[in-house]
This record gives structure tokens, sequence and C-alpha cells, in this order.
């Protein structure tokens, strides 16, 4: 049998700033100019065969928390900051850094003002989060079209944290991924692994550890499309301005019916005024330390 042709992506990544410093961003363009990555890339790559795009933040194996920026212009993807400080995930033993390419799904958002009938919890005022579970280790910014296999539901101090289990449509193990049981019959482990990660990262920084609904089950395709359809809504009242915005910024570039449009040269202008890209800055040795946390 002969592979499938490999898909490419219309999307490309411009840093600007220094790595592993506060000025650090990554901006997304298309043929047009830029892009927001929260409002401009379609939800769907094709939406008749269910194939989603996913924004990538977070690289797997790497333990810096990148995030789309969603009270900046234009939504760059840059590291969070707590009490003045970049933020790291700590090596949890024998996990080291992100054990999947860990990004959004564009065009969806976890209001955290709409309680979700399945947790009874509200959303976190995020993008819906994506774990692509594939063999490539992807880059900051990049723009893969992914397949959804499953869903588990974390509970984050209250919020309803959605965790969608995709995988890139180019890798070899794709076409035999369709729902969450083959996860489990072809990848022996992970979805505990899995689990376990998400339950433990923030004990070394000395808070609880997280629970799931559904007793950490994860939930099949069909749920997790209706997850991300009720999140696609709940986005579209954002930013046609139906809802309150609480801070997050609304401006995009070509979503039709947008409250906010940003025109190409004044987009254009957001990324110039950034910081001239740099060489990165070594990283603290302790972003390296094992953590041997025991689950309770």
């Amino acid at each position: 049998m002969a592979a499938a042709p490999t898909v490419s992506s219309p999307y490309t990544a411009e840093c600007k700033g220094t790595p592993n410093t506060t000025d650090y961003r990554i901006f997304i363009k298309n043929e047009r100019g830029p892009v927001s990555p929260f409002h401009d890339i379609p939800l769907f790559a094709d939406e008749g065969n269910k194939i989603f795009n996913m924004v990538v933040e977070v690289p797997r194996w790497t333990n810096a928390k990148m995030e789309i920026a969603t009270k900046d212009p234009l939504h760059p993807i840059k590291q969070d900051v707590k009490k003045g400080k970049l933020r790291y995930v700590a090596n949890v033993f024998p996990h080291h850094g992100y054990i999947w390419n860990y990004g959004a799904l564009p065009q969806t958002w976890e209001n955290p003002n709409h309680v979700d009938a399945s947790t009874g919890e509200k959303g976190d005022n995020d993008p819906i989060d994506v774990c692509e579970i594939g063999h490539r280790v992807a880059k900051p910014g990049d723009v893969l079209q992914v397949k959804v296999v499953g869903v588990l539901a974390m509970l984050d101090e209250g919020e309803t944290d959605w965790k969608v289990l995709a995988i890139d449509v180019n890798d070899p193990l794709a076409p035999q991924l369709s729902d969450i049981g083959d996860v489990e019959r072809l990848m022996p482990g992970f979805l505990s692994a899995t689990v376990e990660w998400f339950k433990l990262y923030k004990v070394p920084d000395g808070k609880p550890e997280n629970n799931f609904a559904f007793n950490g089950e994860a939930k099949n395709r069909t749920f997790a499309h209706e997850v991300i359809q009720g999140t696609h809504g709940e986005w579209l009242k954002l930013v046609r301005g139906e809802v309150d915005a609480g801070g997050l910024n609304v401006g995009c570039v070509a979503v039709p019916g947008a409250k906010e449009v940003l025109s190409t040269a004044d987009a254009s202008a957001v990324i110039a005024a950034s910081a001239a890209a740099g060489e990165p800055v070594a990283m603290e040795t302790k972003v390296d330390q094992w953590h041997y946390v025991q689950a309770k």
C-alpha cells in the first residue's frame, strides 16, 4: 500500500525577541501576512473528515510553559510569567518536561462564565488544550493538522480544563488511531502516564494534585468532538462581542462578523514593534532537576 501524501501547513512562525527571556514572542503568518493563532486560524482544516488545526505551544520533552497570549494584540506565543519569573514545568520522574506536543485548538474558548454540564465547573478562560501524541517533536508555532481520538476532563482549581488527545495526520500511526480504545491498544500505558503527568506536575511547586472528572477516564472521540464544538460556539460569542471578553483581546484579521478587525498593516506593525530577534540565553540548571513525587 502506498503511503498517504504528507499534509503541509500554510502557516509559518516568525520569532522575535530573545528565547528564554520575557520579551520572546512567536508570531504566526500565512501567505497574506500576520494572523492571530487564537482567532484567525480556522478550527477545522477539513471539516468533512473532522481534521482540526492545532497550534503547537510546547514541544515534547521541553519545560518552558509557552502559551498563546490571549490578552495581547495578535496573540503571539510567549512564555508564561509568574511573580516576574519565567515559568517552567517540573520534571516529575520519570517524565521529562511535557510528554506530548502540547498546544491549543484555534477558534475555541473555555468560557469562565459557562458551567459545563458534564463536569459542573466553569471554563478556564483559554482555548481548549491539545496533547498531540505522535512520534515527531514539533516546534513552537507549528500548525499541525490533527485527528482527535478522545479527551480528558481535568479539574484545575475549580475550573474545567479539557485536554484533547489527538495525533498529527502525517504520523505513521495516525491511520490506526481512530478512537480512544486504539490508543490503549497500540500505545499501552500512555493514557495512564498522561493522567499521572497532569495529576502531579504542580506538586513540586507546593500545590495539591489535580483532579479529574469521570475518575480520570478518557472519553471517546464522539464526546471529544461535542466538547470542541461547544467551546467553538463560546468562541463565536466572544469574537462577535456577544459576551464579556473579561480582558481578552478579541482583535483579529480575517474572522467574518468579528467585533474588532485588524488590517494587515496594523497586524504587521504589532510584529515590527516587538523586540528584535536574538540568540537564546541559558536557562537555569534547576529547570533540569528531577522531582520524585508519590501519587496519593
